[in-house]
C-alpha cells in the first residue's frame, strides 16, 4: 500500500504549502511540510508570512524552499475609524493579488497546494482560482472555521461575518479533498457544510520528547538569570536570602552541578508552563486568578504569620515546606501581551512568580520537557477545534490542566494525562492537590505524568500522517491526472 501511494503521489512531483500567516507560529503546517518532503519525497514550496523563525528542520531541509510574502502592515492607531470598513475590504483585496502573485508565478507548479484555514478570505479563494490556472488540485487543511473568529471581534449578527462564512462554505466545497484536526469538526462539516473531511489528528514530531536531566540544566543555566529578574520590586524567586552557592554558574533555580553530576534541587519551585497567542479566545485572567487564590489557600492552610520579619519570612518560602513555589513561565507572542504583563507586576504575591518568554524553536520543546506541569486556556471559537499546545506537552511527557469545552476530551483524558477545569477556582484546587508533597511526595502528579509517558509511545506525527493525509493527497493527485 505504502508502495501504491509513493507511486501515484509523484506526476511531477512538487507540493505547495499555503499560510496566510506566520510559518514560524504555523507549526501543523509546518509539521505537513516535513512529511511531504520526507515521507511523500516531494519538492516543498513553503508560501507564508514571515516573522518567526520555522524549526530548524523545516528551514535545513533541501527538499523546502519557504517564499515569504510582504505582509499587511498593522493600523496605524490614528486612522480614523470612518475608514475601518474600508479597510475590511482593502486588506484581503491586497493580500488576494499577493497570493495570487506568488501561486502562480513566484513558485513552480505544484501537483497540490495544501491550505490551512483559517483564515478564509481571500486564501480558499485565491487558492482555488490558483489551482484552476495550474491545473493542480487543492486540500483545505481545516483547524477551525475562519467566521467563528470574525465573530469574536464583529459579533455573530455582522454582515461581515457572514459574508465570511459564506464564502469560506462555498470555496470550502470547492476543494479536492479535505482534512480536520478533530472528529466533531468532521461531523460538522459532513452535516451543515456537506464536505467529507478526514481527520488528522496534531500529533507531535519527534523533536518534542521529553528532556534529560543535562538537557534540562543547559536550558535553566540559559534562562535562569531573566527567571531571577521580577516584573514588580519583588516574587519568590527574587526576594530570597542568597548562599554562596546563587553566585555559582553551575546552581540554578532548579538544578545543581558539582563536577560531571548534576541533580534537581529538593526545594526547586514547581515549574508550570503555559503558551498563548495573547487572544481574546484564551482568557488569561483565569490564570492570574487562579495563581492568586493558590498563593491565598496555602498562606491559609498553613496558618502562616504576616507580620514575621521579612528574611525568615522568605527563607521559609524558599524552603518549601508542604507546598511549593510556582514559577509559571508564559510563552508566545500577540496583541494582550502587554496588557497581562502589567498585571502581573501589580500582583502581591507570596509564592507564585510569573515570566514571560520567547523561546527559539529548538528551545520550546526543551522548556516543555523541563517543567512539571502544563496549563491550556485555549476554548476555541468554534468548540471544534483542539489545541496544539497541549499536544506538543503531551509529546515532550507534560501533563495538562486545560479549560473544558464541547470536544476537548477527544485529546484530554481526565486523571489519565490530564485534569479539565472550568473556572479559576477550580484551577487552583488542582494546583492545591496536584502540588502538595512537591517534589517527592506529589502522587497524583506523578500518576499523570506516567499516564502521559504511556500514551505518547503509541502514535507520532509521522505515523497519523502517513495513515491519514498521504492517501488523500495521493489519491487527488492521481485523478487529476489521470
Amino acid at each position: 500500500m505504502s508502495g501504491q501511494n509513493e507511486s501515484r503521489i509523484r506526476p511531477s512531483g512538487r507540493a505547495a504549502v499555503v499560510v496566510l500567516g506566520d510559518i514560524g507560529r504555523s507549526p501543523r503546517m509546518q509539521y505537513h511540510a516535513l512529511s511531504l518532503a520526507r515521507q511523500a519525497h516531494l519538492e516543498v514550496d513553503i508560501v507564508a508570512y514571515g516573522g518567526s523563525d520555522p524549526h530548524s528542520a523545516v528551514k535545513e531541509h533541501k527538499s523546502i524552499h519557504i517564499n515569504e510574502m510582504t505582509q499587511w502592515p498593522s493600523n496605524p492607531r490614528s486612522f480614523p475609524k470612518i475608514l475601518h470598513p474600508l479597510l475590511l475590504i482593502l486588506k484581503p483585496l491586497v493580500q488576494f493579488f499577493m497570493l495570487l502573485w506568488y501561486l502562480c508565478v513566484k513558485i513552480p507548479k505544484p501537483d497540490v497546494f495544501i491550505v490551512q484555514n483559517p483564515p478564509s478570505v481571500p486564501t480558499l479563494v485565491a487558492v482555488k482560482l490558483a489551482s484552476w490556472i495550474r491545473r493542480s488540485v487543492f486540500i483545505i487543511d481545516w483547524h477551525n472555521f475562519g467566521y467563528t473568529l470574525l465573530a469574536l471581534s464583529l459579533g455573530r449578527n455582522s454582515r461581515f461575518v457572514a459574508l465570511y462564512h459564506w464564502i469560506e462554505k462555498h470555496f470550502g466545497k470547492m476543494a479536492n479533498g479535505s482534512l480536520c484536526v478533530t472528529k466533531a469538526m468532521q461531523h460538522e462539516l459532513a452535516q451543515n457544510w456537506g464536505i467529507s473531511a478526514t481527520v488528522l489528528y496534531d500529533q507531535p514530531p519527534d523533536f518534542f520528547q521529553p528532556a534529560s536531566l543535562e538537557e534540562k540544566h543547559k536550558l535553566f543555566c540559559g534562562i535562569d538569570k531573566s527567571l531571577r529578574t521580577p516584573y514588580s520590586l519583588q516574587d519568590c524567586l527574587s526576594n530570597e536570602v542568597l548562599t554562596p552557592d546563587d553566585d555559582n554558574p553551575n546552581v540554578t533555580l532548579f538544578t545543581t552541578q558539582t563536577g560531571t553530576d548534576i541533580s534537581l534541587k529538593w526545594n526547586r519551585p514547581a515549574l508550570i508552563v503555559s503558551s498563548t497567542s495573547w487572544t481574546p479566545d484564551e482568557d488569561f485572567s483565569i490564570l492570574l486568578e487562579a495563581a492568586l487564590m493558590y498563593d491565598r489557600r496555602v498562606s491559609a492552610l498553613l496558618n502562616e504569620d504576616d507580620l514575621k520579619r521579612e528574611d525568615v519570612f522568605w527563607q521559609e518560602i524558599k524552603g518549601g515546606k508542604q507546598y511549593p513555589r510556582l514559577l509559571f513561565i508564559i510563552t508566545g507572542k500577540g496583541p494582550e501581551k502587554e496588557k497581562y504583563e502589567q498585571k502581573m507586576a501589580k500582583l502581591n504575591l507570596k509564592r507564585v512568580a510569573f515570566r514571560t518568554m520567547w523561546l527559539e524553536p529548538e528551545d520550546y520543546p526543551l522548556l516543555l520537557g523541563s517543567a512539571d506541569l502544563g496549563v491550556c486556556l485555549h476554548t476555541s471559537s468554534s468548540g471544534l477545534d483542539l489545541p496544539m499546545k497541549v499536544v506538543d506537552m503531551f509529546g515532550c511527557g507534560l501533563p495538562v490542566c486545560a479549560v473544558s469545552y464541547s470536544c476537548i476530551n477527544e485529546l484530554v483524558e481526565v486523571d489519565k494525562n490530564g485534569l479539565l477545569f472550568s473556572s479559576s477556582s477550580e484551577l487552583a484546587d488542582q494546583f492545591v492537590m496536584l502540588f502538595k508533597g512537591f517534589p517527592g511526595e506529589c502522587d497524583e502528579l506523578k500518576s499523570l505524568r506516567q499516564g502521559v509517558l504511556a500514551s505518547r509511545s503509541s502514535v507520532n506525527w509521522a505515523t497519523e500522517w502517513e495513515a491519514n493525509a498521504k492517501p488523500l493527497i495521493s489519491k487527488v493527485i492521481f485523478d487529476n491526472s489521470s
